[in-house]
């Protein structure tokens, strides 16, 4: 499903890869998960800039767009991408909303209930000693930034979500790679925390 690639999967979940380095090392599954915990706990919203570079397992060349994101507890994320390639993405726990700018149709997608944002940020709410059913996670720490690989069992249009993130909080890059071949990477910057939004900034007109 092509909509993948134009979302923020639960991050949280909202995420992201950095350059390999000799310091690296793995950790549990529950290790990379807690210290996603721990990072997140005290962010009850955020926004910030985004590059998204989309490649077509069709296509050769990559698409890449400039946006922004926007998250906020328990359950709502929002990401807009500029032209070329213009569109609105709401998230709310699992419906997925898509508007395109170019003629305002919107297309509607029901998540997995596994994959829901409300059903992640529970599970992080209290130290985390298990790993959710229904995915494989792994975990690697580069420094001060963790990377975690979350695979969900079902065959759905997700095979992969590599996700890299200070343990300052601080979102670096999202990795989404879907079955049938097409992969998106998201980098953040001027990241802003605890801004105080509102239900008004996650409105998709």
């Amino acid at each position: 499903m092509k909509l993948l690639g134009f979302f923020i999967f639960p991050i949280l979940a909202v995420l992201l890869s950095t350059a390999p380095s000799a310091g690296a090392a793995s950790l549990t599954p529950v290790e990379g998960l807690e210290l996603l915990r721990r990072a997140f706990a005290g962010i009850d919203d955020f926004s910030a800039g985004i590059t998204q570079e989309k490649q077509l397992a069709l296509m050769k060349k990559k698409m890449t767009a400039r946006g922004e994101v926007r998250f906020k507890k328990p359950n709502m994320f929002y990401m807009e991408l500029y032209p070329p390639y213009s569109s609105r993405v709401l998230l709310k726990d699992t419906t997925l909303t898509l508007k395109l700018s170019n003629d305002g149709e919107r297309q509607q997608v029901t998540l997995p209930s596994e994959q829901g944002l409300g059903r992640w940020f529970r599970f992080l709410n209290q130290p985390v000693t298990s790993i959710p059913e229904g995915f494989d996670i792994r975990a690697d720490k580069r420094g001060n930034s963790v990377i975690l690989r979350i695979s969900p069992r079902n065959n759905g249009a997700l095979r992969e979500l590599e996700l890299t993130f200070q343990e300052t909080g601080r979102l670096q890059k999202l990795v989404i790679e879907e079955n049938n071949r097409d992969s998106t990477v998201i980098t953040f910057n001027r990241m802003k925390r605890n801004t105080g939004l509102t239900d008004q900034d996650f409105r998709l007109e």
